[in-house]
């Protein structure tokens, strides 16, 4: 059974390709993927069957080998911090709260200040699993 790695999969376009280990691309419809798998990162090991399809090489009934640990979810802060981080950040967007009960909104420098630290803690906590 051929294995390779995954080049890139888009679930929304339900298909990717997988690039084999000896370096030839193999086109992965979503139908292939297994039961319960809706979508695959990039560089996760797999191995697969392939067909003849349409415009060339298929994979078909492929099964993950190991998946690539998510480097997001190894580099967020320990809770203890991120719990420093969130009081730190409630008390800014209470005071941007006092600014708007004021009937003005915030400088544009402390909008752009509070808007980054709104990203960057939302993705700390947007980390699939």
């Amino acid at each position: 059974m051929p294995s390779g790695k995954i080049r890139w999969f888009d679930a929304k376009k339900g298909y990717g390709f997988i690039t084999g280990d000896d370096g030839s691309d193999v086109f992965l419809p979503s139908a292939a993927l297994p039961a319960g798998v809706t979508t695959l990162r990039k560089g996760a090991k797999v191995e697969f069957s392939v067909i003849d399809g349409r415009k060339g090489p298929q994979a078909m009934g492929v099964t993950v080998a190991a998946a690539l640990p998510s480097m997001v979810k190894a580099s967020r802060p320990k809770p203890d911090d991120m719990a420093a981080i969130v009081e730190d950040l409630i008390k800014l967007l209470d005071s941007a709260g006092g600014t708007l009960r004021r009937h003005r909104y915030p400088s544009s420098a402390e909008s752009k200040k509070l808007a980054t630290l709104l990203r960057a803690v939302a993705d700390n906590f947007d980390v699939q699993d």
